[in-house]
């Protein structure tokens, strides 16, 4: 196999547990990756602002360390400055809200680390819970969203069985114009089309002089699937959705709750 140089890790239900915490086994792992010269890089949903203190604890803050947030809409150096980006446009935002609102979805337009929540027919989005570390401003229409800023992605956060039944109506329309995936049983995102985490990392890799095939990358939901067909050696978690275990090209005997990513890092990079 390839020697790995570049380990793409997605957060939720792969490098974080429950608790949203890195096991201290992950952090081992991760840290002799790093010494060993290896690029760990964050490939998340998330914006940087919502990681929080993650990239202090694992000592990925210089300027050649980096991060894939948005699902492949931003890369960027851990320092902040951006390398690659991809945004929707007011219009698509509106096409996206017109789809969404008459089926009772709310829905949240992020913009960096700012959400502008926007109910719809009485449901209230349930992102805040998902993701406490972003400031969130409800605003009761879309005619009360501003038009002078980033638009990074769309998402609509409500109970699990709720939005299923809702994502079942969805016309075809809506996944042709646009990367339309879970990343959470609650989260249904919504980015511009043929942008998603393959593309980020191919775009990080390109301006690296790196190749797909010294890429290893970890995951374990819908949004995981484009960078774990992409890479070189894409591994499933044990509690990744099904899709994910069979796209895969290994899955890891153990979940995120037992530092599964550890147990991929230890026999694919390390070679314990």
């Amino acid at each position: 196999m390839t020697e790995i140089k570049l380990l793409a890790l997605d957060l939720d239900g792969t490098l974080f547990n429950s608790q949203k915490q890195v096991s201290l086994e992950n952090r081992r792992a991760l840290k002799e990756a790093y010494a060993k010269g290896v690029k760990v890089v964050i490939t998340t949903g998330r914006p940087l602002a919502a990681i929080g203190d993650l990239l202090d604890e694992l000592d990925l803050v210089s300027p050649e360390d980096y991060s894939i947030t948005f699902n492949g809409g931003l890369v960027q150096r851990n320092t902040g400055q951006i390398l690659a980006k991809h945004e929707l446009a007011f219009a698509d935002v509106e096409n996206i809200h017109g789809v969404l609102e008459p089926l009772g979805l709310p829905v949240d337009v992020l913009s960096d680390g700012i959400v502008y929540s926007i109910p719809s027919r009485g449901q209230k989005s349930l992102y805040h819970l998902a993701n406490p570390l972003l400031t969130f401003v409800e605003i009761p229409s879309l005619d009360q969203l501003p038009r002078d800023i980033v638009y990074n992605k769309i998402v609509t956060v409500c109970p699990e069985d709720y939005l299923d039944q809702r994502i079942a109506q969805l016309p075809d329309s809506l996944r042709q114009d646009y990367e339309v995936f879970k990343s959470r049983e609650i989260i249904l995102e919504i980015m511009p089309k043929g942008v998603h985490k393959a593309v980020g990392l191919q775009l990080l890799c390109d301006y690296l002089g790196l190749d797909a095939s010294q890429v290893m990358a970890v995951g374990d939901e819908e949004n995981d699937l484009t960078m774990l067909k992409w890479a070189g050696l894409g591994v499933a978690m044990a509690n990744g959705v099904p899709l994910v275990k069979e796209t895969a090209k290994v899955v890891t005997s153990r979940t995120n709750e037992n530092s599964g990513v550890a147990e991929a890092v230890d026999r694919y990079i390390l070679q314990k």
